[in-house]
């Protein structure tokens, strides 16, 4: 059970701010540095590139779009659709699904939910899964399968292309080779305009990138988990390719949603992950309240301000948060237009550097 009320009490007014500063220094002296970057007028997202497709700098994650969620959600097709069509009115143009998401619906929604404006956006999604009901996942990046997998996809999608395709995970019995020579001709093909890869090593990347050019990697990148930063993005700045960051409100732990108290039961994920663990939950408290302060400072919520810190860390990072409901979505979209400075990214590594994370290689999903 989430502490979903008080979240909804926090998005009243984003004023109100759970104490626990004392340790932190308070938010004194960041309220001058803050004076002219706080409040914006923008009315739609600025634009970034994933190789040469511009999208808004913030996507929507779609993992969630099933019956029952990945993170234990239960959801209506109506309701889906209601809101991607509600996320592009706000100025969202890309959607990020993948096969795999609710063993396929999230695509056949998504491809529903786009239909009447999907010229205007861009959709990128996975293959490297074996799709099966009630079994564990096994990766699968054999020719044969990506082919398959990009097939099923351009049916579910509806359409005769799809703009960015990634391999989901590195499949270790399929050299990444091979695979990029694939993805190759399908891009010769046209059912492909671009690709790249998840959760890959620099080393990885190099090679791949030397068959087939990648457009983007795809990996984890929040204000509890900065791992990208030590050899993953020197790697793309070297090779020119963007960078696309899933969970950036740390799966909702950083939003203030939870607390060393919350329960979590399958089919909610969370269930199963260490850093959602009492222990775990309760250990990082520092690091949710060091984000609590600095959204009170920028007079936005923890949420708002997890996409800022992630957008502002690099010109090149479009962040992709997920959510099935509308209130959250709306809040996301209110991030449009703030941003860090320098001053205030070095202020906030200053007093981040004094937290440890539990969200280790040991820990993490």
């Amino acid at each position: 059970m989430t502490n979903e009320n008080s979240r909804r009490e926090f998005l009243k007014s984003s004023t109100k701010f759970i104490g626990g500063l004392a340790v932190l220094g308070g938010t004194g002296g960041l309220n001058e540095i803050f004076a002219n970057t706080t409040k914006s007028t923008a009315t739609n997202f600025e634009i970034r590139k994933i190789g040469d497709m511009k999208v808004s700098a913030v996507g929507l994650g779609c993992v969630d779009f099933a019956p029952i969620g990945y993170y234990g959600c239960q959801n209506q097709k109506s309701d889906i659709i209601k809101l991607v069509r509600r996320a592009f009115d706000n100025g969202i143009t890309l959607f990020d699904t993948a096969e795999i998401y609710g063993m396929t619906t999230s695509e056949e929604w998504l491809g529903e939910a786009i239909a009447p404006f999907k010229n205007q956006v861009k959709v990128e999604t996975k293959f490297g899964f074996e799709v099966a009901e009630n079994r564990p996942r096994v990766l699968n990046s054999k020719p044969a399968h990506i082919k398959k997998a990009v097939e099923g996809s351009l049916k579910r999608l509806k359409t005769d292309h799809i703009d960015m395709l990634f391999q989901h995970r590195v499949d270790k019995n399929t050299p990444i080779e091979e695979v990029a020579d694939v993805v190759n001709s399908l891009i010769k093909e046209g059912k492909v305009l671009r690709w790249g890869l998840c959760e890959a090593s620099a080393n990885t990347i190099r090679k791949a990138h030397a068959i087939s050019p990648i457009s983007a990697v795809e990996s984890e990148y929040a204000i509890w988990w900065r791992e990208p930063e030590t050899k993953i993005f020197p790697t793309l700045e070297e090779l020119g390719i963007d960078f696309v960051a899933y969970s950036p409100l740390a799966r909702g732990y950083l939003t203030g949603a939870f607390n060393a108290n919350s329960k979590f039961a399958l089919p909610d994920r969370r269930a199963v992950l260490p850093r959602f663990s009492p222990e775990a939950m309760k250990h990082n408290a520092p690091l949710l309240e060091l984000v609590q302060k600095w959204a009170k400072a920028k007079d936005v919520t923890p949420a708002q301000f997890c996409l800022v810190w992630a957008l502002s860390q690099r010109p090149y990072i479009i962040a992709i948060p997920g959510t099935t409901k509308v209130p959250h979505l709306d809040e996301l979209c209110g991030a449009k237009g703030i941003r860090m400075s320098q001053e205030e990214i070095a202020k906030f590594d200053k007093e981040y550097a004094k937290l440890i994370s539990w969200a280790t290689e040991q820990t993490k999903p």
